[in-house]
């Protein structure tokens, strides 16, 4: 559903938004714009808390790919 708002941007913006989209379609390249940027944003806070996962286990992580190194390496 869509909801009528109102919105304040520069003009320097809305005459860019205007130019590469036409009068008409102003609100659908805003929509797509702030839903890419939404995403963007949940995809990075995921990136950051997976991080920060991997960093809590890294000392057994590395020590777990060392063991399997040198059990490679000794065949």
């Amino acid at each position: 559903m869509k909801v009528k708002t109102s919105v304040t941007l520069s003009e320097e913006l809305l005459n860019a938004i205007s130019a590469e989209t036409g009068r008409a379609n102003r609100s659908a390249l805003i929509e797509e714009a702030t839903w890419r940027y939404l995403r963007e944003r949940q995809r990075h806070a995921r990136d950051r808390r997976e991080l920060e996962r991997i960093n809590e286990h890294a000392d057994e992580l590395n020590e777990e790919a060392f063991d399997v190194l040198e059990f490679q390496a000794e065949e």
